[in-house]
């Protein structure tokens, strides 16, 4: 490992960062001349695009006009009208928007909100336990990481961790049940019943879920059962039920929020990412009235939490206007064109690596096996998630990689999740250069004789178990 030649603290010291000098559209360019599509939006955020006039003018006159306030006590015309537009996009009673500057801040201020709405009901409540799932991402902050089910973001910080308890994800292709997808959706939720009474109401104050799961295990989501299953049971129970919305939000699957597929209203939705669409840093908690007013109005009047960015006028000038943007044929840009590309995709189950393709909108997940009869993975020194970026940008194509989808640490896949602007023309330039990318992959592996002998001794025996 080689030491940067800046003075910047970067995510990894294992991987040679390209230096980006420019954006347009969907595309990137760095700084030798190379041209990449942004085919994850850098992380599912880059929903409008790289380099639009709108917004940068829109930027220009905020910043000229109110540079910062804070929110505890000040208001301005950017941040009521941004929460303004956001309640009137969210389900009927989510009408009050707690701005934080990004995803995590949204996370852990909603099992913050959670909390205090169970000690202003009753300052003696035990209600403080939030259920979350295996193969779920919430956040990197210590509440959000808590939260994230992920072996592998959280084994360094374990002992700093709350012991939340974790449920099996509504994930098909890996289903502990054996079953097809309504019954792999009926169990996930029978097993948040089963927590509730193993851990006892009384002790649970919230459950958080994605709609569609983004970076633990991309593009799985579930049948509709599981949702209504899960609203019934959060409220027999007193339980406030989060959706994280962090990353599907803001038409990234065809719908402005990806809850409005399952016809379901949380009591709490987190949203960040597409908000601003990558032109800011902002984020939020959408509270329901009952939240709201059992706190702000029939309780002390005050949510002890805060942040300084949060509300920032630039941010939500911003975001209203990345909002303006996205409502005008964007979200059935992101539907329409996601049916083109996952279709296109199936194609490329004649890999001998690809396992699994799925998602909905511009938010499609692909994993890889080294077996896929038995959907066994790659062994971990192999790396494969790397080779399949190197060989994508090699390309001109960004994808976003991930691993930890067979038991918790490896498994590899990509989230592919371009800008909500791409054409019909585009979606067909990304496909072939991911084909092209996957096929050198595939030529590679072949050539290092990397299938069979990739298995770690155990998978191999178990390989051995199953054939037989």
């Amino acid at each position: 490992m080689e030491a940067p030649k800046n003075h910047v603290f970067y995510r990894s010291n294992k991987w040679s960062y390209p230096k980006i000098v420019k954006g347009q559209g969907i595309y990137l360019y760095d700084e030798k001349g190379n041209t990449y599509i942004d085919g994850c939006s850098g992380s599912a955020v880059a929903n409008i695009g790289h380099g639009n006039h709108e917004v940068a003018e829109l930027a220009k006159e905020q910043i000229e006009t109110i540079a910062y306030t804070h929110l505890s006590r000040f208001t301005c015309d950017p941040i009521e009208a941004c929460a303004r537009k956001i309640a009137d996009l969210t389900p009927e009673s989510l009408n009050h928007v707690y701005f934080v500057s990004g995803g995590s801040e949204s996370t852990e201020a909603a099992i913050k909100m959670a909390r205090q709405y169970h000690y202003e009901k009753n300052p003696h409540s035990q209600k403080w336990k939030v259920i979350s799932k295996r193969h779920s991402f919430h956040g990197n902050t210590l509440g959000a990481l808590s939260m994230t089910g992920i072996t592998e973001r959280r084994q360094v910080y374990d002992q700093m961790l709350i012991n939340f308890p974790k449920i099996p994800q509504f994930y098909q292709y890996r289903n502990q049940w054996s079953t097809d997808w309504y019954h792999t959706s009926l169990q996930a939720a029978l097993a948040l019943e089963s927590e509730i009474q193993f851990q006892g109401a009384e002790n649970i104050a919230a459950f958080i879920s994605e709609p569609v799961v983004g970076s633990a295990a991309p593009g799985v989501y579930p049948h509709p059962v599981y949702f209504e299953m899960v609203r019934e049971l959060c409220d027999e129970h007193d339980i406030i039920f989060i959706m994280d919305e962090v990353m599907t939000g803001f038409g990234r699957t065809g719908k402005m929020f990806a809850c409005e597929h399952f016809n379901v209203e949380p009591d709490l939705l987190c949203i960040a990412k597409g908000m601003s669409a990558g032109y800011a840093p902002i984020g939020a908690v959408v509270a329901s009235d009952k939240i709201f007013n059992t706190i702000m109005t029939e309780g002390s009047g005050a949510f002890k939490h805060g942040h300084t960015y949060g509300g920032h006028p630039l941010s939500c000038a911003v975001a209203s206007k990345v909002i303006d943007i996205v409502q005008n044929g964007l979200v059935e840009n992101s539907k329409e064109r996601g049916r083109q590309l996952l279709d296109l995709l199936q194609n490329l189950y004649k890999l001998d690596f690809v396992g699994d393709i799925r998602g909905l909108g511009l938010m499609i997940g692909i994993e890889f096996v080294c077996d896929k009869e038995n959907k066994l993975p790659f062994k971990r020194d192999i790396n494969l998630k790397q080779r399949v970026t190197e060989n994508c940008l090699k390309e001109g194509l960004v994808v976003y990689p991930g691993s930890g989808t067979y038991g918790h640490t490896e498994g590899d896949h990509i989230l592919i999740a371009p800008p909500l602007i791409i054409t019909e023309d585009q979606v067909l330039e990304l496909y072939k250069k991911l084909e092209k990318a996957l096929l050198t992959t595939q030529e590679s592996l072949r050539k290092e004789k990397l299938w069979i002998s990739s298995l770690s001794p155990s998978h191999q025996q178990a390989m051995y178990r199953q054939r037989l």
